[in-house]
């Protein structure tokens, strides 16, 4: 699979993926919702470190940056 996620996409995916993981991590309550926070920022975060989405790739969905093929 190619990368379909862009720089400003990565970013974004990283910083709020760790944010709901740890979120989830040292909430209080430690039940299902704290699970579900942490499951959705590791995806993230998985998804940012790798510049692929398996759900954009389904979607014909990329927000990468193409070279322009004119050289410009």
């Amino acid at each position: 699979m190619n990368s379909n996620v862009g720089t400003v996409d990565r970013t974004l995916r990283v910083v709020f993926g760790l944010g709901f993981a740890l979120g989830g991590w040292f909430t209080e309550d430690g039940g299902a919702m704290s699970m579900i926070f942490i499951i959705v920022g590791l995806v993230l975060v998985v998804t940012g470190l790798t510049s692929r989405c398996p759900i954009y790739k389904v979607a014909g969905i990329e927000t990468n940056e193409k070279p322009d093929p004119r050289g410009h």
